[in-house]
């Protein structure tokens, strides 16, 4: 059930585990100009593809691609050398990009973000291949694979049912987004704060075998000294059937969820080592100041760790993602 992520694994383990080069910052803030998009064909482009694929290579400047509302059936690249990209929609409740590619992991996405600096606003990113009655069954199939550094998304969703959210490398923020799914939903390398996300779970949907529980992260660490990790700051987590907060998915992988809502979804015992039986000690698993049904631990993995106030600012400051450039801030919201 889970080989197609063990071999993305084990494919992954020969990438230097070091920090990322950092991205060279857009020029300005401020965005230089706008380019329309709409199905109807009465503005720039009709695809958000072709709205991308206009964007010089190697841009420097903001550009906003503006996408009226409808919904959009592409799978929506964003190649290494298209820098500088504001992509936003009406509202994440009426502009969807679509589609139901499922074969493999890595060719599934129907949205990938490979350039830097990027940020996303009022858009929904979906695959829609397990969401129908006609595909009751669990497969991977990625809404959002994530690779670039300094990337930001506001007010976005994120819905599949496996691997919806693919965090895999780069500095991300993700603040007030709706994230969906049962199955290692939000998983990766990446090093992101998601901030007042809604978490929802749909394990009950999923089908898994005998009623067993779904997880929410699988988190990619390989590397005491690497900087990655995901922090969920003041985030909700509800849904159906149960989850597990995390599955460990690298030898050191690290989630934290600090001041969040868990609901009674939350399997009681919490945390999964997986692969790393026998090397819990290595895995950096925290829940700080949470409250709800599902945040009662006194049934969680003995090995879960706990984190002093001043080792938790450390990760639930914009700091954790945002330095040394302090590139948050840069960006054209």
């Amino acid at each position: 059930m889970w080989f197609s992520k063990f071999i993305v694994f084990i494919s992954m383990t020969v990438v230097v585990c070091s920090s990322l080069i950092s991205a060279k910052d857009c020029k300005s803030n401020v965005v230089s100009h706008t380019i329309f998009v709409d199905q109807s064909g009465t503005s720039n482009f009709t695809t958000i593809q072709a709205a991308i694929d206009s964007v010089p290579s190697k841009n420097s400047r903001w550009i906003r691609i503006f996408v009226q509302a409808g919904f959009y059936r592409e799978q929506v690249t964003i190649e290494k050398d298209k820098s500088c990209i504001l992509l936003e929609g009406v509202s994440r409740g009426s502009t969807y990009i679509q589609y139901d590619a499922h074969h493999a992991t890595n060719t599934s996405a129907t949205f990938h973000l490979m350039a830097d600096n990027f940020v996303a606003k009022n858009i929904s990113f979906e695959n829609i291949y397990n969401l129908g009655p006609n595909h009751p069954t669990h497969t991977p199939a990625v809404a959002a694979l994530i690779r670039g550094d300094k990337a930001s998304f506001h007010s976005c969703s994120f819905k599949s049912l496996q691997d919806t959210l693919w965090d895999e490398r780069g500095r991300h923020y993700f603040s007030s987004c709706f994230i969906q799914g049962a199955i290692d939903f939000i998983f990766g390398g990446g090093q992101s704060l998601y901030e007042q996300c809604v978490i929802t779970v749909t394990a009950r949907d999923a089908n898994l075998p005998n009623g067993s529980s779904g997880y929410i992260t699988a988190q990619r660490r390989y590397s005491p000294n690497d900087p990655n990790g995901f922090v969920f700051k003041s985030a909700t987590v509800v849904g159906n059937g149960r989850a597990y907060l995390g599955r460990a998915w690298g030898p050191y992988s690290r989630v934290i969820f600090a001041r969040s809502s868990l609901s009674k979804v939350v399997d009681p015992i919490g945390w999964d080592a997986w692969y790393f039986v026998g090397h819990e000690r290595n895995l950096t698993y925290v829940e700080a100041d949470c409250t709800g049904k599902g945040s009662n631990t006194s049934k969680r993995v003995k090995w879960e760790k706990k984190m002093n106030s001043s080792q938790l600012r450390q990760f639930i400051n914009l700091s954790f993602i945002d330095q040394p450039e302090g590139w948050v801030e840069k960006q054209p919201l």
